[in-house]
């Protein structure tokens, strides 16, 4: 048992993105085991598929101040100032620290680390490794340095079905393993005095996602389930340029960095007419003008050329193989040459700004209970994330979260204080939004397929919004989870598949009553029936308290 200060605690880690990866190494370069959970493979994540970089103020004409001004630009009001000067100046560490540690950045022949310009940043600061594959480089490299280390114990291939709660706090975590067994998968209890959950995003929910076969909510919803609070649910990040065509694959915001531009199907740059800044303008300005766009054009894609390159690179096809070899090789794979055609593009699914509610330490407001990266809401990302911030999040604050882990003892609790508002210095004094959990079902009941979940979201809890598809998307889907509910107590045909739809129907209908319940528009939340951002509501969220 725990002696007070965490030399004694059993610590387990789910998720093996950069964030969980982070926790694992904070607690295993202090001495202490700690064992690692993972849905799949361990290299498997969001952070192996992303492609833009790290934004870290590393420069010399830069500066963290600088990195967190942008950061709160960019989340219209509802970061958090002291998370946010944690993430850019901490993180200026990390990424230091890392590229020491061996992380293969990209180099220029003098040995310096590039940096590329991405939206809404007023420096260029984004580092890159592999050109547009940054999160694989960093995750093949930091899992190494995990599977090096004999403090860490690594279980593939787990699916978390449920935190085990006793007494009002964390004591473990319940896995369905996969054992490759004729029996299928097997229930297994793994004891914990302290769950550090990094399971990522959340992005299958939607029918366009640039997120992988893993990104199901699983976390957050097992968080909620278990009584913790979850905040910002109603602030999904459309990525606004994905390929049209096959997966969905993800055009990274680095493109556009480069030069690329957007054009309507009559060959008109239209985003110079919508903000100043154009294609480097927020992503949600950008995913939420495509969208229109789309609308206009009968749903048909709008077209993203990158031929204002080849005004600095003349050998235009050569530069985009270097620059974006990951991009470069599944346009072609797809039909297209790019150097020399544009190519078609939607908004997808991209990054979850909401998340389990945390302090600056990540510990959630069960007991035992951690959360950090995507699947966390720790006040940095506010209402829209700033481009290439992600990664750097999970940096920061999966070691954050370990290292609390590690020094707490079994009495250490958060007990959340009231948001600020940003504009009347004042906490926000609305009342939690407050639901069940429990929609049992009824027998019979029919289970919905991942497609419904997927289109009821698209449709109801989007790109735009308003009451009407918001009402109806939270009726469907309250039905839907009382129908999974009721399947999963009835133990028929339970299997991953059954247990990921559950928890994307349960964060789907939490999500859609937060952003009935916010009357505005603000970043990444846009409402057709209310259009304007509301000061009453700057620098502060409803909670979801189950």
């Amino acid at each position: 048992m725990d002696n007070g200060n965490g030399d004694g605690a059993e610590i387990v880690v789910v998720g093996a993105g950069v964030a969980g990866l982070s926790a694992v190494l904070a607690v295993a370069q202090a001495g202490h085991d700690v064992t690692l959970v993972t849905k799949a493979d361990l290299v498997e994540s969001n952070t192996y598929h992303a492609q833009g970089g790290i934004a870290a103020a590393i420069f010399d004409d830069d500066d963290p101040k600088l990195h967190a001004a942008d950061t709160m630009a960019a989340g219209h009001g509802l970061c958090d100032p002291k998370a946010v000067e944690i993430l850019t100046r901490e993180g200026a560490d990390r990424v230091r620290q890392f590229a020491a540690a061996g992380v293969h950045f990209d180099r220029d022949a003098e040995g310096h680390m590039m940096r590329g310009l991405e939206a809404a940043h007023s420096r260029a600061r984004v580092v890159h490794a592999g050109g547009d594959a940054t999160g694989k480089v960093l995750e093949l490299d930091v899992s190494a340095m995990v599977r090096d280390n004999p403090h860490i114990h690594i279980i593939e291939h787990a699916f978390l079905e449920d935190l085990v709660v006793r007494d009002g706090r964390v004591v473990g975590v319940r896995l369905l393993m996969d054992d490759d067994s004729a029996d299928g998968a097997t229930q297994r209890t793994v004891p914990a005095t302290r769950v550090i959950l990094a399971t990522g995003g959340a992005g299958r929910m939607y029918p366009y996602t640039t997120n992988p076969e893993v990104a199901t909510a699983d976390g957050v919803a097992a968080a909620w389930r278990a009584g913790a609070q979850v905040a910002d649910l109603e602030f999904y990040q459309f990525h606004p340029t994905a390929l049209a065509v096959g997966e969905h694959f993800l055009i990274s915001e680095a493109v556009r960095g480069e030069g690329a531009v957007l054009l309507d199907e009559q060959g008109h740059r239209y985003m110079k007419d919508i903000d100043p800044r154009a294609e480097l303008a927020p992503r949600d300005v950008v995913a939420r003008e495509n969208f229109r766009v789309m609308q206009r054009q009968g749903g048909r894609p709008v077209m993203l050329d990158v031929s204002p390159m080849a005004k600095e690179n003349p050998d235009l096809k050569a530069f985009l193989a270097r620059r974006f070899p990951t991009i470069d090789a599944y346009t072609r794979s797809m039909g297209f040459d790019w150097s020399k055609e544009p190519i078609p593009v939607s908004p997808a699914a991209h990054y979850y700004m909401g998340g389990i509610r945390t302090d600056l330490d990540g510990r959630a407001s069960i007991p035992g209970l951690y959360a950090a990266g995507e699947c966390a809401r720790t006040g940095v990302m506010g209402s829209n994330r700033l481009a290439s911030n992600s990664l750097l999040e999970g940096l920061v604050y999966g070691r954050r979260a370990g290292l609390a882990a590690l020094a707490d003892g079994d009495d250490t609790t958060w007990r959340p204080e009231p948001f600020m508002n940003s504009v009347t210095g004042k906490s926000f004094d609305d009342a939690p939004i407050s639901l069940s959990t429990s929609f049992a079902g009824q027998a019979g009941a029919a289970v919905w397929k991942r497609e419904r979940i997927q289109q009821t979201m698209w449709q109801g809890v989007g790109v735009l919004r308003d009451a009407d598809g918001l009402g109806s998307a939270i009726d469907a889907l309250r039905d839907g989870l009382s129908a999974a509910n009721g399947q999963i107590v009835s133990h028929t045909d339970v299997d991953v598949a059954a247990l990921e739809n559950r928890n994307m129907l349960t964060v789907g209908f939490v999500g859609a009553n937060a952003a009935l319940n916010r009357t505005e528009s603000r970043g990444a939340h846009a409402r057709n029936d209310y259009p304007q951002a509301r000061d009453e509501w700057a620098h502060s969220v409803a909670y979801i308290q189950a």
